[in-house]
């Protein structure tokens, strides 16, 4: 997944915005697992419903930090409004 054209638009969105190096690979790396928790679907095909799913995974199975779990929602939100410029609107847990 590397070479993927959504994860090079990350990248360059990323850099637009002179985001750490840090916070970059922190986003990837949360985006891939967004990815491969719902069966390597293609993120244009997912939304808030999906994520909030993934964010309960994280808390539940996980049992992520809460700051985790933020930096999670923080790199999918950005994935989806700056990337994709798609709002998300609200995300519900289960």
């Amino acid at each position: 997944m590397g070479n993927s054209p959504l994860l090079n638009s990350v990248r360059d969105a990323i850099r637009v915005r002179h985001y750490s190096i840090r916070t970059e690979q922190a986003y990837l790396s949360w985006i891939k697992q967004f990815i491969w928790f719902n069966k390597k679907q293609h993120p244009r095909h997912l939304g808030a419903k999906e994520i909030g799913r993934f964010l309960t995974y994280l808390a539940c199975e996980r049992l992520a930090a809460p700051t985790t779990q933020n930096q999670a929602l923080n790199a999918l939100v950005f994935l989806y409004e700056k990337v994709m410029d798609r709002k998300l609107g609200e995300i519900p847990m289960y």
